[in-house]
């Protein structure tokens, strides 16, 4: 066994976990990162960066064989899909980011150390951290701990993860073939970015949603752009259908669900479980020195992200609410920062989101029915994307944009875009909010034409009665 000191030590190397180590270092602290599988986590590994490569590598064909003739692009023979190269390209991708960690976490002055991690006691020379790999084991004594241990997928009773023919999203980002059939439990937007990317690459995609909606929470007008997509594609929506079990018969599997009018049978080549995730808090000694754990395994903080225990901190997923990289990352610079004595928290008006569908759909603030229930008077604005000229030039001019705003002060409480580049249209959104800008700031920006983002600035105008390119109603 062999001992070694530190300032802090970060559990995890995840979107939490690598930023927070980079910043300890730029702050001088002696930091050891432990991470037991792979730099980056699952964003970067098996999450955010191989969807995303495939929604596109996915979007990219679908637009070879479904609207490039209407642009006059014509493919003379029929494109096919290589997965195997296909997958080949993504695990480059993935490949440069974490080797980037490694390389940006060494400039820092920061150490990774590879194992796993283990609180075993705390006492007043700090907190003994005990990391084991290949049958050695290390002592790490450090005044502080970060958890940045993330989360895993949820599993399902009779749905045993065996990335055969039940998969969960890590192994529906490994598929070296297009499923013919492809049974998806869960409506959320893990289950539909990965559902749409084989439903575009050739799949028969069946979602069961045991809710009566699917991205259950995002603004309802958002949705049916999305369910109407989905249902262009071919994707059949089943809300209100519970999964009950599977049997292989061989060639098949066939899952049976339990929905409004009874049990059906549904046969597929695999059956992707996305039923949402939970914290990896278990095995890591966080019983030992009684870091205090909500009802649902989620570890408690408070705005400076500190636990119950002194010294103890919890970042990203395993700390609970939205379980988002960029959220994991914002809270690790706080954390650095209170570990390195400055005067910082999580003081954030609002997070945005986004779910990378075909289209996509990317949130900030409250929805009509939040601001509604929180007391507000409103002045809702929309402009489609089907009256925008660069829409239109880029031939996707599916969905909207929707501004939310107090109807007595003009404070911009929400905004909610649906359709293409909405993922890239949301931080000017969330910027505004942060900064209390009205309605009349986002309508008076001058947004360069022509753009998407000038859907913004006319959706401002029209919740005040004043768009230029639509009727005002």
């Amino acid at each position: 066994m062999t001992e070694m000191r530190a300032d802090a030590v970060v559990i995890g190397s995840g979107p939490g976990g690598y930023v927070c180590g980079i910043r300890l270092g730029q702050l001088g602290v002696k930091t050891v990162v432990v991470e037991r599988e792979q730099p980056g986590g699952v964003c970067l590994n098996v999450g955010c960066i191989p969807s995303k490569a495939l929604i596109h590598a996915a979007k990219t064909y679908d637009k070879m064989t479904r609207s490039a003739g209407e642009m006059g692009i014509l493919v003379t023979s029929p494109p096919s899909v290589d997965m195997k190269k296909m997958q080949s390209w993504k695990g480059g991708i993935v490949s440069k980011l974490t080797s980037g960690v490694r390389q940006l976490l060494k400039a820092a002055g920061t150490e990774l150390v590879f194992g796993s991690a283990v609180i075993e006691r705390g006492g007043s020379d700090g907190h003994h951290v005990a990391v084991a790999a290949q049958g050695e084991k290390r002592v790490i004594t450090a005044k502080n701990v970060v958890l940045a241990t993330g989360s895993r997928p949820i599993v399902i009773p009779g749905f045993d993860i065996d990335q055969k023919r039940v998969i969960d999203s890590t192994g529906a980002l490994d598929l070296d073939s297009v499923p013919q059939r492809l049974v998806v439990i869960g409506g959320g937007y893990i289950g539909l970015e990965l559902g749409t990317v084989y439903a575009k690459l050739g799949s028969k995609v069946t979602v069961l949603e045991a809710l009566d909606s699917i991205l259950y929470g995002m603004d309802k007008d958002c949705v049916k752009v999305v369910a109407q997509k989905l249902r262009k594609m071919g994707v059949e929506v089943m809300l209100g259908a519970k999964a009950k079990r599977w049997e292989n018969h061989k060639d098949r599997a066939v899952v049976t669900a339990a929905g409004k009018d009874g049990e059906v049978t549904i046969d597929a080549d695999r059956i992707l479980v996305s039923v949402g995730r939970r914290p990896n808090s278990e095995n890591i000694g966080l019983d030992k020195v009684g870091v205090k754990l909500d009802g649902k395994g989620f570890v408690v903080v408070d705005n400076q992200l500190r636990t119950n225990v002194p010294g103890i901190y919890a970042i990203g997923d395993v700390a609970g609410g939205m379980l988002l990289a960029h959220k994991a990352s914002k809270e690790a610079e706080v954390v650095a920062e209170v570990i390195a004595g400055h005067k910082a928290a999580m003081d954030v008006r609002t997070i945005p989101a986004v779910v990378f569908t075909d289209p996509e759909v990317a949130v900030t603030g409250m929805t009509e029915e939040q601001a509604t229930e929180a007391g507000h008077k409103l002045k809702v604005g929309k402009f489609p994307f089907a009256a925008l000229g660069r829409a239109m030039s880029v031939n996707d001019t599916d969905g909207f944009v929707k501004v939310i705003g107090d109807a007595e002060t003009g404070e911009l409480l929400g905004v909610h875009v649906v359709g293409n580049g909405a993922s890239d249209m949301i931080s000017e959104a969330a910027l505004a909010i942060e900064m209390g800008a009205v309605l009349q700031d986002l309508q008076l920006t001058i947004h360069p034409h022509p753009t998407l983002p000038e859907a913004m600035m006319e959706a401002a105008a029209a919740a005040r009665g004043e768009a230029i390119h639509i009727v005002n109603r």
